[in-house]
């Protein structure tokens, strides 16, 4: 499972964007474990409920996903991992693909129809 974690290097660019943990109340979860459950299910495509319990609850992992993403602490992340990409001249900042597959669908598939002209077999009598 090495390949769907965080390196270390990655980690402690990262790790400033979460809070420090409050000294009373429950303990909070690992933000490490909960970021690397999230790469994992982001990479693996799998349902939230397929999440390895190496990760913890599925609940959890998603929980923090949701607050993250809505509080745009996850677009941070994107970011400065995408500038220390940049940085070491791993793309280029001014053009970059995430994906250009093309994926022809047959003409049907777009609502075209058969060629010709139907005919209603009570009105054409």
């Amino acid at each position: 499972m090495a390949r769907h974690r965080l390196t270390d290097g990655q980690w402690e660019l990262i790790a400033g964007y979460f809070p420090e943990p409050a000294g009373t109340g429950r303990p909070p979860a690992d933000p490490r474990q909960m970021v690397d459950g999230i790469v994992w299910r982001l990479r693996a495509g799998a349902p939230w409920r397929d999440l390895p319990e190496e990760f913890g609850p599925w609940e959890t992992v998603y929980k923090h996903f949701n607050r993250w993403n809505s509080d745009g602490t996850l677009d941070k992340i994107k970011r400065a991992l995408l500038r220390r990409i940049v940085d070491r001249a791993g793309v280029d900042a001014d053009l970059w693909c995430v994906d250009g597959t093309i994926v022809r669908a047959a003409r049907c598939a777009g609502g075209g129809g058969k060629k010709g002209i139907r005919k209603n077999r009570k009105i054409m009598l």
